[in-house]
């Protein structure tokens, strides 16, 4: 273990990070769970735990990392199921998960009606545990994990049991998930991961980063085409305004270290990647 300069000038581990809960108490979110977890790094994230324990802020010192809905958060409404109305509770944060049987936009078949992205994001979380860092004997590790529901009578009936993990000293953010059918009989299953990375780390210049092929979602996309660079952002179009906006599929190919992707502004020498 690499020296850190707190060990042994610490009578408290809060003082450098750890885990802290609470709940909101005004506006559209009052009575929802939260946890502030800190890093000890700068990196520091919200993690919404009456909202399938998603991340909703999100900041790196002085910089936030998240884009962030005029919504904000919101309290779970469970029955935001139908048609768009999954865009009612959108607040956007850093991640937003998408699932558990459906995600992408609203359908209806013989088997019933699914809203935009599912219901996941609007079911509360049972918290198992908090393990809080020790740095007195020497525990640097973090976690909090909780199971999230997905159920009915006569089925479906999926959990998502998830651990968001981190490490004193380290400015990185694990998410473990884990998909369990309690029902006796099969079920079907999608899950997204909506992450939404804003202002200031994406800006005019920021780039994104990845290898692998990419196919536009529409024919007639204004961004993702030849001839134009689409991996560096513009500053703000006209067509992004109302309800503007572009999107491709991108078939990531990973590095040897696992990492599929990212951002990064170099006028705040600041970058987030992924890793599978």
């Amino acid at each position: 273990m690499a020296t850190l300069p707190w060990i042994d000038k610490i009578s408290n581990h809060a003082q450098v990070g750890g885990i802290e809960t609470s709940v909101i108490d005004n506006g559209a979110g009052r009575g929802t769970r939260i946890a502030w977890i800190n890093t000890g790094t700068g990196l520091r994230y919200k993690v919404v735990l009456d909202r399938a324990m998603d991340i909703a802020d999100a900041f790196y010192n002085q910089y936030s990392i998240a884009w962030l809905s005029h919504l904000g958060i919101t309290s779970p409404q469970p029955f935001s199921h139908q048609g768009i109305d999954w865009l009612r509770t959108f607040g956007g944060g850093l991640l937003v998960t998408c699932g558990l049987s459906h995600i992408g936009g609203p359908e209806e078949d013989s088997f019933g009606e699914r809203g935009l992205h599912g219901l996941i994001s609007n079911s509360p979380a049972e918290i198992l545990s908090i393990i809080q860092p020790d740095p007195a004997i020497g525990k640097l590790d973090f976690s909090i994990t909780g199971k999230i529901k997905e159920t009915k009578i006569f089925g479906p009936s999926l959990e998502l049991r998830r651990t968001i993990s981190g490490t004193l000293g380290k400015s990185s953010i694990h998410i473990h998930d884990e998909i369990v059918n309690r029902a006796n009989t099969a079920a079907p299953h999608m899950l997204l991961y909506h992450f939404n990375f804003g202002w200031p780390l994406v800006d005019e210049g920021a780039e994104l980063i990845w290898k692998g092929e990419l196919e536009a979602r529409m024919n007639d996309s204004r961004i993702f085409k030849t001839g134009y660079d689409y991996k560096k952002c513009p500053a703000p179009l006209d067509h992004h305004s109302g309800s503007g906006e572009d999107v491709a599929f991108i078939d990531v190919v990973a590095d040897e270290a696992g990492m599929c992707g990212g951002v990064y502004n170099n006028k705040l020498d600041l970058g987030v990647n992924s890793f599978f």
